[in-house]
């Protein structure tokens, strides 16, 4: 399992205040914070736009109707939460850099879950990863407003020393095999994707999906999709494949190949998380070994450090202390760099335990190979605020804060809350 309900807290000591999140749409808001100020010309006039219910992908599909241009025009820097009220940043490719499409904006405002709040012009599209980070305000619902008192001292350490950097449930599926698939991808086992995927119902699950993955066992794959729920889009296009008469290895390529390497990504989070729960448990996740590879939180570059580093950094008055570099775990792929010493080995114990050799990151398509990547082990918690309240719908507690971007909001209400509902799915 990769769920992180199971992961180490960092704050384990303290008592969560438990509750719920998401009651209603307004009790989560995430607000995108740019990478960059706007240079106010170009031909990519930028929308800030609130969305509610509603995915930034389908958003992104709304503007390429609406401005009657092509889906790639279309930029934006992150995925947001459906089920919150969003506010980000999108960029719409258009032949005239001048004159505001107006009649666009207002077609664009008529989605009664879509509304554009402002627009600018920029030189350069918007692309993954184009912002510094995310604002969140949170109400957590069904505590009393005094329960703050319990939740002001998990909150003060995790400013202290930062946020375990685990990356969030939503990463792994509501079946929680995301990386499960990503294996057997990276492996080249087609027919155990497939029955992992699309077969072996579970109790959780709904009637109409429990008979939809029976019909899959039973090698029926016309009934199969026939009642496959009909936004699971790529689970649907494998069972057509099928259907087809394709192989195994064929209706695996039907699979969208950003879905793909989205599968890919989750195995390389799950082991990423493991990793970082061994040195949390540790109590090392925000101390330097010698042989780490630690990264710089100002400039997001990494070294590799040695004894002199250790003694320097580890200390009192050190940059790990001032949360200025921290540790890092892998993002495994082939052209990763690799820690050595004590932090090797547990990076190299976790490839194992998941039955992965640093062959197997490379004897794969290059379409989907990961090239990995450094990840730090924790984050900083920027402009944290915590306060009680009651309104009309009864009694919260609002939490205040900001990420930078590729962290999850999830992490952080999972130390205050400690209960299932904290590893809802909270977008990053």
């Amino acid at each position: 399992m990769s769920s992180i309900t199971s992961l180490t807290y960092l704050t384990h000591d303290l008592p969560g205040v438990g509750g719920r999140i998401k009651v209603r749409d307004e009790d989560f808001l995430v607000e995108e914070q740019p990478a960059y100020p706007f240079t106010g010309e170009g031909e990519h006039l930028i929308a800030f736009i609130e969305k509610t219910q509603i995915a930034t992908t389908e958003v992104a599909r709304r503007l390429a109707r609406d401005f009657r241009v092509t889906r790639n025009d279309v930029g934006y820097a992150g995925l947001k939460d459906k089920h919150a009220i969003a506010r980000q940043h999108f960029s719409i490719r258009l032949t005239d850099a001048g004159e505001t499409p107006d009649a666009a904006i207002a077609h664009v405002n008529e989605h009664p879950r879509i509304n554009v709040l402002w627009v600018d012009r920029h030189r350069n599209k918007l692309r993954r990863g184009h912002l510094a980070g995310n604002r969140f305000v949170i109400r957590i619902r069904d505590v009393e407003p005094t329960a703050v008192i319990a939740a002001k001292p998990i909150l003060d350490r995790l400013v202290a020393r930062g946020v375990p950097n685990y990356v969030g449930e939503q990463r792994f599926g509501y079946r929680d095999n995301n990386h499960v698939l990503g294996r057997h991808l990276l492996r080249g086992e087609h027919q155990a994707l497939l029955d992992e995927m699309l077969g072996r119902p579970t109790a959780e699950e709904s009637t109409a999906m429990q008979a939809a993955r029976s019909a899959y066992d039973r090698g029926d794959y016309a009934a199969a999709l026939d009642q496959w729920p009909r936004e699971l889009h790529y689970e649907r296009h494998v069972l057509d494949a099928l259907r087809q008469g394709r192989s195994a290895e064929r209706a695996v390529t039907a699979i969208d190949l950003t879905q793909r390497e989205f599968l890919v990504s989750a195995l390389q989070s799950a082991m990423f998380n493991r990793v970082l729960d061994r040195r949390l448990q540790a109590g090392m996740f925000d101390r330097l070994l010698a042989g780490d590879l630690a990264y710089k939180h100002d400039s997001g570059a990494v070294f590799r450090v040695d004894a002199a580093d250790v003694e320097a950094d580890n200390a009192p008055d050190g940059r790990a202390a001032r949360l200025a570099v921290s540790p890092t775990g892998p993002m495994w792929g082939h052209e990763m760099m690799r820690a050595e010493g004590e932090p090797g080995a547990i990076e190299q114990a976790v490839l194992g335990e998941f039955d992965l050799a640093e062959d197997d990151l490379r004897a794969v398509p290059k379409r989907i190979a990961p090239t990995g990547t450094r990840r730090p082990l924790r984050i900083g918690l920027r402009d944290a605020d915590i306060a009680g309240g009651v309104d009309e719908h009864g009694a919260y507690i609002r939490l205040a804060f900001e990420l930078p971007r590729g962290a999850f909001a999830t992490v952080v209400l999972r130390e205050i809350m400690k209960t299932p509902d904290a590893d809802a799915d909270v977008t990053a």
